[in-house]
């Protein structure tokens, strides 16, 4: 228990990274990980995550960014682009995957494509947008915390244009909408974040038991 809870002390939203200082690919690639095996509605993840690399593209982005520094100073960038809208192939897609992986006849899963069709298929476009980028924020909070785990500092990331984003990323295409950025890498010594104390609802306000 004190692992978990001193891990969550000690990650902050770093305002400032140290541009010199790069994540391993082993630790990129754990993290990614580590989203992809995160929890979603059904276990449909309906968004994406992209890695932005090209230094070039980060450059683009920043000044859609509200330019914060974060977005060229961090180590890696990881964009996460939920579904505008979807319809009953994202489901066949995952029955596809289910039959594949557990060993299963596609017919075995009718029952359960069906109640799922059922219940998200009668949704309006924005209902079913609003649904997936909070499935993409349950990904960005398992990368906040599997990131301080693997010792790295991040921040997340909501000042952005999405219609810029998904412009230059080519979002618009894939029926995905940029949804919030995690900046990940190394806290700069000069970032004085890092030094404030965490400021939080005290317990007896924030947990009510009943």
């Amino acid at each position: 228990m004190k692992d978990v809870l001193s891990v969550r002390n000690w990650r902050y939203a770093t305002k400032k990274f140290d541009a010199d200082k790069k994540a391993s690919q082993e630790e990129i690639d754990q993290l990614l990980e580590a989203i992809r095996l995160s929890a979603s509605s059904y276990g449909l993840q309906p968004y994406q995550v992209y890695l932005i690399e090209t230094p070039e593209i980060r450059q683009e982005l920043q000044p859609h960014s509200w330019n914060q520094s974060q977005i060229t100073q961090a180590s890696h960038l990881l964009v996460f682009a939920s579904c505008t809208d979807f319809d009953d192939q994202l489901i066949d897609n995952y029955l596809d995957q289910i039959s594949e992986v557990r060993g299963i006849e596609k017919e075995q899963l009718e029952g359960y494509g069906n109640f799922m069709k059922q219940t998200l298929g009668p949704w309006p476009a924005d209902r079913k947008a609003d649904w997936c980028a909070r499935q993409a924020y349950i990904a960005l909070g398992n990368g906040l915390q599997a990131a301080a785990e693997l010792g790295l500092d991040t921040c997340p990331i909501e000042g952005f244009v999405p219609a810029e984003y998904n412009r230059i990323l080519k979002l618009d295409e894939k029926r995905l909408t940029a949804c919030v950025v995690m900046a990940v890498g190394y806290r700069s010594e000069e970032d004085a974040n890092q030094h404030l104390k965490k400021v939080r609802n005290p317990k007896d306000d924030f947990i009510t038991s009943i």
